[in-house]
């Protein structure tokens, strides 16, 4: 039998996720909120420039900076695993498209996890 559906009406329901939209503008907002964050770091790295272990760690220690130096590592690998996420979904198919999504998802968890951890033990003093 022949299909006598309008191509619009075959395509309903074939399309996207709805999730699109909240993904775009996830990415803005941590594209949008790296950017104090990263010259604040940038500005620390020239301030601390030359200075001798005892005194970096003493700067991690501050409760302000290992709050802003885990939320840098944060804010900045869940853009990185939006973006990868992004170029698996246009240039990848079928299983490895999910795959690499997963394994990016992981990756990134995997590392902030690390980053936290490195930074509550110098900052801690552990």
């Amino acid at each position: 039998m022949t299909d006598r559906r309008t191509p619009l009406a075959r395509a309903r329901g074939l399309g996207s996720a709805k999730d699109g939209l909240h993904h775009w503008w996830i990415q803005r907002l941590t594209a949008i909120a790296l950017i104090p964050l990263v010259v604040w770091f940038a500005i620390s790295l020239v301030m601390l420039s030359g200075a001798d272990y005892p005194v970096v760690r003493a700067w991690i220690g501050s409760p302000l900076v290992m709050v802003l130096l885990i939320l840098t590592v944060g804010v900045g690998l869940h853009h990185g695993q939006l973006g990868l996420q992004v170029v698996w979904e246009d240039y990848t198919e079928g299983a490895l498209r999910v795959v690499l999504i997963v394994l990016t998802k992981f990756l990134a968890a995997l590392f902030g996890l690390g980053a936290i951890v490195a930074v509550l033990r110098i900052g801690l003093g552990g």
